[in-house]
């Protein structure tokens, strides 16, 4: 499995963007094939953070462009800071 996890700074509105993460964002990503799981996380002071988790890495690859592109065209506006990308091979779960 891979995971990537996204850290977005700056929130300006976490309940917004949380609502448009779900109603929009989630959707799409189900549709990326080797979709394992999806979180948004609100770790509060204006900081969000998403973890995917692909079965492979071309999963992981593709829902870091697919968060690109939905933020640029849906959350501009909420999330106005790039986010730190980290990005890789799951070596323990549980």
């Amino acid at each position: 499995m891979y995971a990537a996890v996204r850290r977005y700074e700056g929130v300006t509105d976490p309940a917004e963007a949380g609502r448009r993460v779900a109603e929009g964002f989630v959707p799409l990503l189900r549709r990326v094939p080797g979709f394992v799981a999806y979180y948004w996380v609100d770790a509060g002071n204006g900081v969000m953070v998403s973890t995917s988790v692909f079965e492979d890495r071309a999963g992981a690859d593709e829902s870091v462009t697919r968060a690109a592109d939905f933020v640029r065209d849906n959350l501009a506006s909420l999330l106005p800071n790039p986010p730190l990308v980290t990005a890789g091979q799951v070596v323990a779960a549980g």
